[in-house]
């Protein structure tokens, strides 16, 4: 692969066009990098929002002086750990739906809220869903482009005498 990939850049240096086969490869590379980019980005939002959602209840602003039970709120975001770190594209179709509903109470909490820390927590938390959002969104579109250019470069194996 490395191989082919300096071949393909030094054609490029001299002005020259990929063979379709050593462009298709030279994209399922760069898409692999973007799926590891992708899946980090998904787990440290993740991570991020499950951290912040405990301490918000607990520690920083809880609604009521001691904690409440609004920390478990944290608990739906713990289920698809296992699919991200298992890097199932199915559980990044779902979070990015789901996900939808921490953004909603992020908006409202930092609409009405009237601690100033709420707020702010509120809108790291909108920032985080939106970063998880975009993460989940992206690794499925690279990885189903990366699936496409597969099997392009398997046709045109196929097809090559």
């Amino acid at each position: 692969p490395r191989e082919m990939r300096q071949l393909g850049e030094q054609s490029l240096q001299r002005g020259g066009n990929f063979h379709p086969r050593y462009h298709a490869i030279h994209q399922m590379m760069t898409k692999s990098t973007q799926i590891r980019m992708t899946r980090w980005l998904a787990l440290g939002s993740l991570g991020g929002l499950i951290v912040l959602g405990l301490a918000w209840e607990m520690w920083l602003a809880p609604i009521r002086p001691g904690g409440s039970l609004l920390a478990l709120k944290v608990l739906p975001l713990c289920i698809p750990l296992a699919g991200f770190l298992k890097n199932r594209m199915y559980t990044y179709r779902w979070v990015s739906l789901m996900i939808w509903l921490y953004f909603i109470e992020g908006v409202v909490r930092a609409w009405s809220d009237r601690n100033g820390v709420g707020q702010v927590l509120a809108l790291i938390e909108v920032a985080l869903c939106l970063c998880l959002f975009v993460a989940c969104a992206w690794h499925v579109r690279t990885r189903l482009s990366q699936a496409a250019a597969h099997r392009n470069v398997d046709n045109l194996e196929a097809s090559a005498p």
